[in-house]
């Protein structure tokens, strides 16, 4: 258990860590740490431009990597190592929250801190449920390339916290809620059990990390004097100009306390 130091001290030393099962270890090493006092100071604020990355994947940028394969096996290892990709870059997103934006001009209460460090831990449980997969199909992280526009998110929204909540958990995430049950049903139908046990884990936390992101985009907008509905909207133009697409999953997204206005009246 981490003992020494300051929680964002932490932070940084997992966005810095390059290897996964490192990342991972470090995420929980100061989530128990935080948990029971070992950290008790916060500390200063300031993250770095990007994250350390392993050797593998290659990373590329999304106009040119290789059309992904969608049939057996193959398929269902493009598909996981997709998501693998995505839930390692979800570590990071969830550190980078907390270095950057704790200590700056918008208040934020432990239980801010609480929300993002569990999403952190989360994210970490599902790379290794996706990486274990992996390798009972034969294959690994690495073994596929990536695309390197996951982090451009983290980039466009570094300069303001609801920018960064307003793209992140309650635009890309929110999502995954609308992708992953039609995922999840042509798995079932296609006889992998396996892949739908891992699937369903990520589907129900990631209701919970949108949750989070809702939650605490009214907080700082009630701070700041603003209307949370009409905020999101104006975000999303500038941070996501080609709109959304539907269909969308009003029962998750509802679960996770997003009303239907708020994304409808953004179809692109």
């Amino acid at each position: 258990m981490t003992a020494s130091g300051t929680l964002l001290d932490a932070a940084r030393a997992v966005l810095r860590a390059a290897d996964p099962s490192e990342k991972i270890r470090l995420t929980r090493e100061t989530a128990d740490a935080w948990a029971f006092g070992a950290l008790a100071e916060v500390g200063a604020p300031g993250a770095p431009d990007r994250p350390a990355r392993p050797e593998k994947p290659a990373l590329m940028a999304p106009r040119d990597m290789p059309k992904r394969s969608k049939g057996g096996v193959r398929g269902r290892i493009a598909l996981l190592h997709a998501l693998a990709h995505i839930e390692l870059n979800a570590i990071d997103l969830a550190w980078d929250i907390l270095a950057r934006f704790l200590g700056g001009s918008d208040p934020l209460p432990r239980a801010f801190i609480d929300d993002w460090i569990k999403v952190a831990v989360d994210e970490a449980l599902h790379f290794e449920l996706l990486e274990k997969r992996l390798g009972e199909l034969g294959a690994a992280y690495g073994d596929l390339p990536a695309h390197d526009g996951l982090w451009r998110a983290a980039v466009m929204t570094s300069d303001d916290l609801l920018d960064r909540l307003a793209l992140v958990p309650m635009t890309h995430e929110a999502r995954g809620l609308d992708t992953t049950p039609p995922t999840i049903d042509r798995l079932t139908a296609n006889g992998d059990p396996e892949t739908v046990a891992v699937l369903d884990v990520i589907y129900r936390d990631e209701i919970t990390h949108v949750a989070a992101g809702v939650r605490w985009f009214r907080h700082v907008c009630e701070a700041r004097g603003l209307d949370p509905e009409a905020e999101y909207a104006d975000r999303l133009k500038r941070l996501h100009p080609g709109g959304l697409k539907g269909p969308f999953n009003d029962d998750a997204r509802a679960e996770a306390g997003m009303p239907v206005g708020w994304y409808e009246a953004a179809v692109g």
